[in-house]
């Protein structure tokens, strides 16, 4: 057995009584969740529900929105949007950071453009030099 999967969010470590006991919830909380499709924890071979930290984190969110007044629809709107604005502002950064990789590879390319340009202008100009410094006789 490897301890990789402990630190794996999403591995279904936990049963429903301990899942109940960590959260201070219900068992029947926790069936109600499933059964509206808002907290679906994996199953073990033999049916009983597993879950992960993931899934704890949501419930704890849920029942945190819910006890602020909110619906469970209500709720789970609410954490859908904020996933989608977690989405969205991980992409946002990724695209940000690929945007100034493009300009950081542009101006390297100037620079050596400039570079070659005026390394060039300079081999251009130093025979005419050449030609002026001899005497003319």
């Amino acid at each position: 057995m490897t301890l990789d999967r402990l630190d794996d969010p999403d591995h279904p470590a936990y049963g429903m009584g301990q899942a109940a006991e960590l959260l201070g919830v219900t068992a029947a909380f926790l069936r109600s969740l499933d059964t509206a499709g808002l907290v679906s924890p994996a199953r073990s071979g033999g049916g009983h529900r597993r879950y992960s930290r993931n899934h704890l984190a949501r419930v704890v969110a849920l029942r945190e929105l819910t006890d602020h007044g909110h619906t469970l629809a209500g709720a789970t709107k609410i954490l859908d949007l904020r996933a989608d604005l977690a989405d969205e502002r991980a992409r946002h950064a990724a695209t940000t950071e690929e945007r100034d990789r493009a300009r950081r590879e542009r101006d390297t390319a100037l620079d050596e453009r400039d570079t070659a340009r005026r390394q060039r202008d300079s081999a251009r100009h130093e025979p005419d030099q050449g030609r002026n410094d001899r005497p003319q006789g």
